[in-house]
């Protein structure tokens, strides 16, 4: 471990604040500050170097999307402006980057839609983005407490928080999962892997005639949104372009088709629009595959000026954060961008031994209010049982907070500049999901009831949020475990513009660790509390 940063001195006295969140029951509790003492620390050391400052941070965030406005409308106005207070608002978690999608998702609660429905519409004149804020139906859906309440009215509802406050950063991602059924090669949302296509379900790919008309449709939505008062900061050409299977709505891009669309066609219509401030993010897909697309894309001299940075997913692994190929890419594109525009408890209920539907540990849907749930080994993803998946090992049976704070402590520590979570509210079941792909949320209601569940998530996602802010910078940390397993304890950094640092912890183990905190040519002795996550924030 190198200490170079030892004979600097920063005059540190105490911490300046303290947070946690743990097993134990804190969240986001403050705890009593420190004091720092001179000189140099043995045994377990985290080393902040102020002196060597990495990238700047977008932020912290989460989604917008039909099912989660669909279970926001079970509240009454007044119980569901607290809810959105405590998602966007300074006192709450104040999430500073958001996504939201173009188009139906499998977290659309009927799916199977777009803003251009009518077939071999090519000048897209039935464009319209009605859908997103025509509302629910309390005939169709019971319990309904308001009937106005879709996307479009969550996303104006959010943005109405911000503009109350100084902090008004809220940064938007779009994506599509696919474009209108009409034009692609396959006619349809998606198709279903059954028998009779020999278990080779699809989402279809852009039929050459209508590629140009694809990145007109884009545009549309730019707009359309801009009408309503909403300016996206950022647009990635499709969801997932290596596709499901056919689960759900998907479309089908290669690195090379990516590239081409946008060198010939996206790229092009959105510097010549209202729209050329639009940061256009490539890929987004699961992070081990990121590095083939930026070979390609990244360096093709015709396609890299239209693009700002590569979006990343991490279904590939429920216990790896593969650090070393966002170190491979920024080493190879350190002037674009990195941002993790999804990450959610996917497949939730899936059995698991001894797991989250064992009747001895767990009542039936123990997810819902039960923290002991997500701080322990109960969760399991879409690869568990699949003997077909790549690298089952690495889609252990795993614990939630684990899997996202090591998710982003780690990612920060390795270049990436913006967080994003899925879904933002679901339902107790993790849904609504018109395809049945039920997944966990930081915040989950029971529509019958009206009774609101902050899981640790949240609470973990708001500790984060609160103490990295947009325009902070991520700091170089140096870890001394001495003997500790690598996984036991996690740490990053981050300093704003004021000399405020801000160090992120995670502890997986089931026991307390003390550690020295080592800040220049002085240290703080620090514990922190067993399976929790913790924030060190201290003042130059």
């Amino acid at each position: 471990m190198t200490t170079n940063s030892g004979d600097i001195n920063y005059n540190l006295s105490t911490t300046k604040e303290i947070l946690l969140t743990s097993e134990a029951g804190a969240k986001i509790a403050p705890q009593q500050n420190l004091a720092f003492h001179q000189g140099i620390p043995t045994g377990k050391v985290i080393v902040v170097r102020p002196d060597l400052r990495k990238q700047k941070i977008i932020g912290i965030g989460t989604s917008f999307t039909e099912s989660s406005a669909f279970v926001l409308a079970h509240l009454d106005k007044d119980k569901r402006a607290e809810v959105m207070e405590n998602i966007y608002s300074a006192k709450g978690a104040n999430f500073s980057i958001a996504r939201t999608h173009i188009g139906a998702t499998d977290f659309a609660v009927n799916g199977r839609y777009s803003y251009a429905e009518r077939k071999d519409d090519a000048n897209l004149t039935s464009f319209t983005i009605d859908v997103d804020s025509d509302g629910f139906s309390n005939e169709e859906h019971e319990g309904i407490k308001d009937e106005q309440f879709d996307l479009l009215p969550m996303i104006k509802e959010a943005y109405a928080i911000k503009n109350k406050q100084e902090d008004k950063d809220l940064k938007i991602v779009a994506s599509a999962w696919t474009a209108p059924p009409w034009m692609k090669d396959i006619e349809d949302y998606y198709i279903k892997p059954t028998a009779a296509n020999n278990h080779q379900g699809t989402g279809g790919e852009l039929k050459p005639q209508y590629v140009a008309t694809y990145a007109d449709y884009l545009i549309k939505y730019l707009d359309a949104y801009q009408e309503q008062g909403i300016d996206i900061w950022a647009l990635t050409p499709v969801n997932e372009p290596h596709g499901n299977s056919g689960q759900w709505e998907s479309m089908h891009f290669t690195p090379k088709t990516q590239s081409t669309f946008i060198k010939e066609h996206l790229g092009p219509k959105l510097k010549a629009s209202a729209h050329e401030e639009v940061k256009l993010l490539i890929y987004d897909q699961n992070r081990d595959n990121m590095e083939h697309w930026t070979d390609e894309i990244l360096a093709d001299q015709e396609t890299a000026p239209y693009v700002y940075g590569t979006a990343v997913h991490w279904y590939e692994s429920t216990n790896k954060v593969n650090e070393e190929v966002f170190d491979r890419v920024h080493e190879k594109f350190p002037n674009f961008s990195i941002i993790h525009t999804e990450g959610t408890i996917d497949d939730l209920g899936k059995d698991a031994p001894e797991g989250i539907l064992d009747p001895v540990r767990f009542k039936e849907k123990n997810w819902f209010n039960n923290d002991e749930f997500w701080w322990n080994k109960n969760a399991t993803d879409w690869a568990y049982t699949a003997t077909w998946a790549p690298k089952p090992e690495d889609h252990p049976i795993y614990t939630p907070v684990h899997r996202y704070a090591r998710n982003i402590i780690v990612s920060l520590n390795h270049w990436l500049e913006g967080w994003i979570d899925w879904n933002i509210v679901l339902d107790k079941d993790g849904g609504p999901n018109h395809v049945g792909n039920f997944c966990g949320a930081p915040i989950m209601i029971d529509t019958q009831t009206g009774e609101v569940y902050y899981t640790p998530i949240y609470h973990v996602l708001a500790q984060f949020s609160k103490t990295i802010r947009p325009g902070d910078t991520a700091l170089q940390i140096e870890q001394q475990l001495d003997g500790l397993d690598k996984d036991a304890l996690h740490a990053s950094a981050a300093v704003n513009d004021s000399g405020l640092i801000s160090v992120q912890l995670l502890n997986t183990t089931k026991e307390p660790i003390t550690y020295s905190l080592q800040i220049g040519s002085q240290y703080a002795e620090v514990t922190i509390a067993a399976n929790a996550v913790q924030t060190v924030r201290v003042q130059l």
